[in-house]
């Protein structure tokens, strides 16, 4: 197995060449490392053996080692001459600026078989992770000090790794299990990886006869779920699908979404997660773009779908019709054979769109995760239990309501589903199943808020432990009104599609700053830089930069998002406040420069939506012959609220610097949103002053 990690570290090359050219003096900065005495010498370190002990996991790898590379000052290689097989290498190239780009690779032999198999899918995370922290521990040392990352250190390392079991243990996802189940549950993972397909089959022999979904069609328990995606895949790969294929998925919230994903990942395909709610032109671009073989949708989608299904295999989930136009997934589950699936030789990708807020969706790849360490990271902030009943009404096929999908695969989830949101019966789903955890993006938020209190109390959600909002950010004094109507059960994640997660807010943050986006969860580095990637200071703004085990890998289109030392931009600026909690201010794209002066929309929105009378609000830049550019804003009124436009200048002006104060107001009697509650401010700069919602 080959596990390799890059970083680039701020120091001239022939400095860190210092520390890695002589191996003694590996465990000093090498994870895991316990020993590195030298045997003998060869001339200029060529030749050179040591006796090396490494752990990898739980076992202990090493044995004597000769050095087979030494280029001074760019290239260092080892192999094993005694013990367990296990090859080494350190590559150090000029990065321009006095920094070097490291590269750290280990190599290493496991058993053939079922326990090779199982001993990769275990230990491929661990070696990851120590590489990363050799990496962390090498910058802390050649950067001169400064704040140690997380588990650096042996006293950090053995703190973080008792901390990450901690929250596992208090999560409920380690404790006892028989040994003929774990023997299940592992051969599993050594078979599927730490797919859906893995995570929906192990869970199938833990809990069989307990509910997995339950939706508007009744209840499926885990063990039914296995076999009717089971007899899904069969009739899949009989239609023609095949390993590495992609499979357009066009879904509401049910059952087919996620048997959907179950049965592509099984054969080892591609799931492409289609927004339910872009137009025919857009969903014909992506396919055209991403190619899949196969697209499943809702019948209600046929018509959207009818250029971008062209030439493809098409089945449908959701439908009314009694006949329809192309086979449904119950046809393909009853033709289906039921038994286990043979597990593909790669596991499949998920490629999610881009909310297409701002052009043209894209596509983001992402491999499944490698480790528990995601998984730790969110429920290290929200405090989500096993074997909860969940409802997700965010859209399945965003990254938010995709994430509790995920999570819930390691938790064994119940997951509540309806295949259209209304904001009654989102309560009416909790009260009824007594849900613990409400899955939502911002605007499902409000429309629960604008119904009439009679209404709202009329169902008993006592039951919610946690509320989980992500999506967009909240506007106003969203969440405080939550939280003094529902209680202080609001955790809301800020991050986007690519970066995963960057911070989370708890209640008592939300409660104490009310707009802030919290603080970076357990595993996630968080840091602020100016336009010449220079760090910025505390309490300044900055460009949003993320490190965490789950950034994508690169648009299916080709093209990232900016990169600083191994840090993702997430396109957004912020501040950090003095007790360290992030404050979001806006894209980076859309600052104006208005007289000379910074103006950020969003700080402009958040204050509008704070006047009694305003439900809502969105601001963009627009050109101005004297200023360069100005704000002009849009406000949707509450229900009989009666308000002027000069009034809501005032309250901006008494707020606000005057330079923020909008030119002009536009009253609406809704904001365009796309399907997952963000505000489409493209169809906005289009709308001119005059012009009715």
């Amino acid at each position: 197995m080959r596990i390799e990690r890059t970083r680039t570290i701020a120091a001239p090359r022939e400095q860190i060449w210092e520390r890695v050219r002589d191996p003694a003096g590996y465990p000093t900065f090498i994870e895991g490392m316990t020993r590195c005495e030298v045997k003998s010498e060869g001339e200029a370190g060529l030749g050179s053996r040591y006796s090396m002990r490494m752990h990898v996991g739980s076992a202990d790898v090493g044995g004597i080692v000769e050095l087979v590379e030494f280029d001074e000052p760019g290239d260092l290689s080892w192999t094993n001459l005694t013990g367990i097989d296990q090859r080494g290498r350190w590559r150090l190239r000029e990065a321009g600026d006095g920094r070097t780009r490291v590269t750290l690779r280990l190599n290493y032999d496991s058993p053939g078989g079922i326990l090779g198999m199982i001993t990769d899918r275990v230990s491929a995370p661990i070696v990851g992770r120590n590489l990363e922290r050799t990496l962390d521990n090498l910058q802390h040392q050649a950067e001169g000090g400064g704040v140690a990352q997380p588990g650096t250190g042996v006293t950090g390392r053995i703190g973080h790794a008792l901390g990450s079991a901690k929250v596992l243990v208090d999560a409920g996802v380690v404790r006892p299990i028989r040994p003929d189940k774990l023997l299940k549950v592992l051969t599993t993972l050594a078979r599927f990886g730490r797919s859906p397909a893995a995570g929906t089959i192990s869970l199938a022999h833990r809990f069989a006869d307990e509910p997995m979904i339950l939706d508007e069609l009744g209840t499926l328990t885990f063990g039914e779920v296995n076999r009717r995606t089971n007899a899904l895949a069969h009739a899949l790969s009989d239609a023609g699908i095949k390993e590495g294929d992609g499979v357009g998925i066009m879904c509401r919230n049910h059952r087919g979404f996620i048997e959907a994903t179950v049965a592509v990942s099984k054969l080892g395909a591609d799931a492409l997660y289609l927004n339910t709610a872009f137009a025919g032109p857009q969903l014909t671009e992506v396919a055209k773009r991403e190619k899949p073989v196969a697209i499943i949708y809702d019948e209600e989608f046929a018509g959207l779908l009818a250029d971008a299904g062209k030439r493809r295999k098409r089945f449908i989930a959701w439908h009314d019709s009694e006949k329809t136009a192309d086979p449904t997934l119950e046809e393909l589950i009853a033709s289906g054979d039921p038994t286990d699936v043979v597990a593909p030789g790669r596991e499949g990708r998920v490629v999610i769109l881009t909310s297409g807020t701002t052009g043209t969706p894209k596509g983001a790849s992402r491999g499944n995760p490698q480790s528990l360490d995601p998984a730790v990271s969110l429920l290290s902030r929200i405090p989500l239990r096993t074997r909860q009943t969940v409802h997700i009404a965010a859209p399945l096929f965003h990254s938010w309501g995709f994430a509790h999908y995920t999570i819930g695969l390691i938790l064994g989830s119940s997951y509540v589903l309806r295949h259209k949101f209304d904001p009654e019966a989102c309560l009416a789903e909790v009260a009824r199943t007594r849900a613990e955890v409400l899955v939502v993006v911002p605007v499902m938020m409000q429309r629960i808020l604008e119904l009439p209190p009679d209404v709202r109390r009329k169902y008993d959600v006592s039951s919610l432990k946690v509320v989980a909002a992500s999506g967009s950010a909240l506007p106003g004094d969203l969440a405080t009104d939550w939280m003094d109507e529902f209680g202080d059960n609001l955790y809301n994640l800020y991050g986007s599609t690519e970066v995963a997660w960057a911070s989370i807010a708890t209640p008592e943050q939300m409660r104490a700053a009310p707009g802030t986006a919290g603080s970076p969860p357990r595993g996630t580095i968080v840091k602020l830089f100016d336009e010449r990637g220079r760090p910025t200071p505390s309490g300044e703004t900055g460009r949003i930069f993320v490190g965490n085990e789950m950034l994508f890998e690169g648009y299916t289109g080709g093209g990232s998002k900016d990169v600083i030392d191994g840090l993702m931009a997430t396109g957004d600026v912020g501040r950090f406040d003095s007790e360290g909690r992030l404050f979001v201010e806006g894209r980076d794209d859309e600052m104006i420069v208005s007289g000379g002066e910074n103006v950020f929309p969003a700080e402009v929105e958040d204050t509008l939506a704070r006047h009694p009378a305003v439900c809502e609000a969105a601001a963009v830049g627009v050109p101005d012959k004297d200023f360069g550019q100005r704000l002009r804003a849009f406000v949707v009124l509450e229900a009989d609220a009666e308000v002027s436009e000069d009034d809501l200048k005032d309250h901006v002006k008494r707020n606000l610097a005057r330079f923020k104060v909008p030119r002009e107001i536009v009253f609406l009697d809704e904001l365009p949103r796309n399907a997952t509650g963000k505000i489409l401010k493209r169809d906005l700069k289009g709308h001119t002053v005059g012009s009715s919602g």
